[in-house]
C-alpha cells in the first residue's frame, strides 16, 4: 500500500503538494502571564506533590455523531450541565482528523508543538484529562495503522463513527484550580 501512495504521488506531483498543504505543524511559546513567573524558583512553601481528596456526584456520559468536534462537544456540556470540576475517565471511537498538541522542550517558558492533519482518519483510543473551574484539559491517543499519536486535545478533532467520553464530576467543594497552573511551584 505504501509503495502504490508513492508511486501515485511520484507520478502526480500535484497529488502531493495537495496532501501535504493539509497537515500543519508549528511550534508555540507559552510565556507566563508575568513572565518573570517562567524565572522564579521554586517556593519551598509549595510540597513536591499534594493530595485533593473528593467523591464523584455522578458520571456523565457523552455520545458524539459523525462531524462533531470533541472538544466544542465537551465545553458544551460542561457548560450546559454547570461542571465545574470533573475527571475526564475514558474515550472511545474515532476522528475523521485531528488537532492536538504536544510539549516541545524541558525548560521554562514551556513550548507547544501543535499538529493539525483535518484528513487523517485514526482511532480515538483513549483520553484523560480535567475539568478545572469549568474549563476542559483532556488529552488523548489516537492510533494509525502507521503510528500512535497523544497530546492536549485542540479545537478541530472531528469525529468520524462516533465517540463517547465518560466525565466523573465532581461534588461542590473539591478545589482544582491550580491543577494546571505551571506558576505554582
Amino acid at each position: 500500500m505504501k509503495t502504490l501512495l508513492a508511486l501515485i504521488l511520484a507520478v502526480t506531483p500535484f497529488a502531493a503538494s495537495n496532501l501535504s498543504a493539509q497537515r500543519t505543524v508549528r511550534e508555540q511559546t507559552n510565556a507566563a502571564a508575568n513572565p518573570a513567573d517562567d524565572a522564579k524558583a521554586n517556593n519551598p512553601k509549595i510540597p513536591d506533590v499534594y493530595a485533593i481528596d473528593g467523591q464523584f456526584d455522578r458520571i456523565v456520559t457523552l455520545r458524539f455523531k459523525f462531524g462533531a468536534d470533541l472538544l466544542a462537544g465537551i465545553e458544551k456540556i460542561v457548560k450546559d450541565q454547570k461542571i465545574k470540576n470533573a475527571v475526564i475517565l475514558s474515550a472511545a471511537g474515532s476522528v475523521r482528523g485531528y488537532h492536538l498538541h504536544q510539549v516541545s522542550n524541558r525548560d521554562l517558558p514551556s513550548k507547544n508543538m501543535f499538529e493539525k492533519d483535518p484528513t487523517a482518519p485514526a482511532d480515538l483510543i483513549s483520553m484523560n484529562g480535567y475539568v478545572i473551574d469549568g474549563k476542559v484539559h483532556a488529552h488523548m491517543t489516537l492510533a494509525t495503522p502507521e503510528k500512535a499519536i497523544g497530546g492536549h486535545l485542540e479545537p478541530g478533532s472531528e469525529v468520524f463513527t462516533f465517540a463517547i467520553v465518560t466525565l466523573g464530576v465532581m461534588k461542590d467543594g473539591v478545589d482544582f484550580t491550580r491543577l494546571d497552573d505551571k506558576t505554582y511551584r
